[in-house]
């Protein structure tokens, strides 16, 4: 959540920063924040002046006894009794004014950092880079961007290559499960598997930290990286013991640094993780969450920075680079997105969409998100770090993205290697897979 030192220091920046990323109420919900804290640090002040008026008057009930002022001494503990009542009711005040703040600020999203285009929707996110074609920064938005490839030949969807390969069975998904479940068979499976192994070994290769965290959190996790209280719908939630289903490894792998101080030496960490995901975000019918394009549960490796101010912006950079080289590995077509403020995520201040492009079905399919959080989640979590010239305590920035998710991943690998003699294998995964098509 945004820090009240933001807020009350550069509120106008913030109320601009909420307009430009679409926040309805903008102006209102911080002149709220800003009077609530107002009350509350008055009512702290009213608290700290009685506390020290109330032990100064304990003080003089036993010099009133020594000398024998009884009479002075019971008024002086009736004063202080009077004096507890109100520190009780200040103290309550208080607690209820903390509470009230904390409520209002989980309820205002992060703000955008100013390289964030501006925009309402998906239309007017910038294309920023593609291996298809050159882009004009700010001119090329999703809305006039014409790069549509076109293959000549008739080319299938994911769903009936699966089916003529054996690879994916969606209807025994839903017989075990339900919709957006599939079952991966024989070289399906291998496929996912190597996929996976791929991405944890580049990211190996990259300086990443393996975890192998739980798929299941409580909600305090869910509350430090912000899918509560925001995203409660999209997931799965255990309701016996109160745990959630993750919907991505930053989840669980971010709150790792939770309620920690760390050294700056040893920051930017760099850790990865892969985890099946959860969500149960209801979609749409037709071809846009047909097959693979919208799952309840699926396979992803997520990559998670923490790292200073200085340096975030940095090693946003790097993970961009890292996606991108991944997927130019996988020799398919993409591009790279900077969202607009209107489609941002609750807690993103700056984030990159990779798509990659459908043959089959004529269209993008995002494939990954890459974000920096500023100190969003870092205030949430309480994740701070030493720095090494005055030990002072500062928050530090958090940065994640998906590296890569698998299921459009495979749709995109299917459709656009299809041949006459099967699907032919990128050449980055036969290692992985043993093999140089899928037939």
């Amino acid at each position: 959540m945004l820090t009240l030192k933001l807020i009350t220091e550069e509120t106008e920046k913030v109320i601009k920063g909420l307009e430009k990323k679409h926040f309805q109420g903008a102006k209102e919900a911080i002149d709220e924040v800003l009077n609530v804290n107002k009350s509350r640090k008055e009512t702290q002040q009213q608290l700290d002046t009685t506390l020290a008026a109330q032990k100064q008057m304990a003080a003089k009930i036993g010099g009133f006894m020594k000398q024998g002022l009884k009479e002075e001494a019971d008024k002086a503990k009736a004063e202080v009794a009077e004096m507890k009542a109100t520190s009780e009711k200040l103290k309550t005040a208080l607690d209820d004014f903390e509470k009230q703040l904390t409520t209002l600020l989980c309820q205002i999203p992060n703000i955008p950092y100013d390289e964030v285009p501006e925009g309402t929707c998906a239309e007017d996110n910038w294309v920023v880079k593609s291996n298809l074609k050159e882009c004009t920064l700010g001119v090329d938005t999703v809305g006039n961007w014409d790069c549509n490839p076109e293959n000549a030949e008739a080319k299938l969807p994911h769903w009936e290559l699966a089916k003529k390969y054996n690879l994916i069975d969606f209807d025994l998904g839903v017989k075990i499960t339900g919709a957006g479940f599939p079952v991966y068979i024989g070289k399906g499976a291998q496929l996912q598997r190597a996929l996976i192994n791929f991405f944890l070994a580049e990211a190996n290769k990259a300086g990443y930290t393996e975890i192998m965290p739980p798929t299941v959190v409580n909600a305090a996790s869910g509350y430090g990286t912000g899918q509560l209280p925001d995203k409660e719908g999209q997931m799965y939630h255990c309701e016996i013991d109160d745990l959630y289903l993750i919907p991505t490894a930053e989840v669980p792998v971010t709150n790792i640094y939770r309620d920690v101080i760390i050294d700056e030496k040893e920051l930017p960490i760099k850790n990865c993780a892969y985890t099946e995901c959860f969500r149960r975000e209801a979609g749409s019918y037709g071809k846009d969450v047909r097959g693979l394009n919208r799952l309840h549960e699926f396979s992803k490796i997520e990559i998670v920075r923490i790292d200073t101010p200085d340096h975030s912006k940095e090693s946003h950079k790097e993970m961009l680079e890292h996606v991108e080289g991944l997927l130019k590995k996988l020799e398919l077509p993409y591009r790279i997105l900077r969202l607009c403020g209107g489609d941002q995520s609750f807690t993103s201040a700056i984030c990159y969409d990779f798509e990659v492009y459908s043959e089959a079905q004529g269209r993008w399919l995002e494939v990954s998100s890459v974000s920096n959080f500023d100190t969003y989640q870092a205030n949430r979590l309480k994740c701070r770090y030493r720095k090494a010239e005055d030990k002072k305590i500062e928050l530090c920035h958090t940065l994640n993205g998906s590296a890569l998710a698998l299921p459009r991943i495979v749709a995109a690998i299917l459709e656009n290697n299809q041949t006459a003699d099967g699907i032919k294998v990128p050449t980055a995964l036969q290692p992985f897979m043993g093999c140089e098509v899928i037939n």
